[in-house]
């Protein structure tokens, strides 16, 4: 079974998957797109996690290193870096993208985001397992940005903008139509990117407020 074939199946299912999920995508459903049967499946992944990982990892094993190479960059140069430094060293991994396939970028957080909605933890770990280190750094980074919130709070608010960013870029395309119909702005993937980064810098560095600094609260 040729490496053509696997390619076919990775994208059908990336296809697939960004447009209508993990759990609702069949391995039939792929195959049948991708014109292959269920034992070329089964020959070059094994299972559908393992699939899902692969579709994933064409774009995570550009991205993270990318990433990487920016946060580097950066903390030689601001050893303190401010939150929208950091966040912006995710706006060319992100763009580069499109180089592996048009609509890189919307398709690569539309997964993400699928896969953040859906619970798959399978998915978490291998990407933990994988690029940990790369997660801790940026999450360090942004520590050194806003050192007076805690841990905790840091995690709540890393959680909103990962929300924040899936949900925009899995509506971008309809974004795009509203902003050039209702406001003759002809707006493109890195448009949006460049809207929304300022926007979830701001609220990861917003002033701390009492339970931002102390997650505990006292409740006697």
């Amino acid at each position: 079974m040729s490496a053509d074939t696997k390619v076919q199946i990775l994208d059908a299912a990336e296809s697939l998957f960004s447009e209508h999920g993990f759990g609702d995508t069949s391995l039939r459903t792929i195959t049948s797109q991708a014109k292959v049967n269920l034992a070329s499946v089964n020959y070059h992944f094994g299972s559908k996690k393992q699939l899902i990982q692969e579709v994933l990892q064409r774009y995570l094993t550009v991205f993270m290193p990318a990433v990487d190479d920016q946060l580097t960059h950066l903390l030689q140069k601001h050893p303190k870096p401010d939150v929208s430094q950091v966040f912006s060293c995710l706006v060319e991994p992100l763009l580069s993208l499109n180089q592996i396939r048009p609509d890189g970028t919307a398709i690569f957080v539309r997964l993400l985001g699928r896969g953040y909605s859906e619970s798959q933890g399978h998915l978490r770990k291998y990407i933990t397992f994988h690029y940990g280190e790369v997660l801790r750094r940026f999450v360090q980074a942004v520590h050194l940005a806003v050192p007076q919130l805690s841990p905790a709070e840091i995690f709540w608010r890393l959680h909103f903008a990962i929300g924040t960013f899936v949900f925009t870029m899995a509506s971008s395309k309809a974004l795009s139509e509203i902003a050039l119909a209702d406001y003759q702005q002809d707006v493109t993937v890195q448009g949006i990117i460049s809207r929304l980064m300022p926007y979830i810098s701001a609220g990861v560095g917003a002033q701390a407020t009492e339970t931002s600094v102390n997650p505990l609260l006292d409740i006697a």
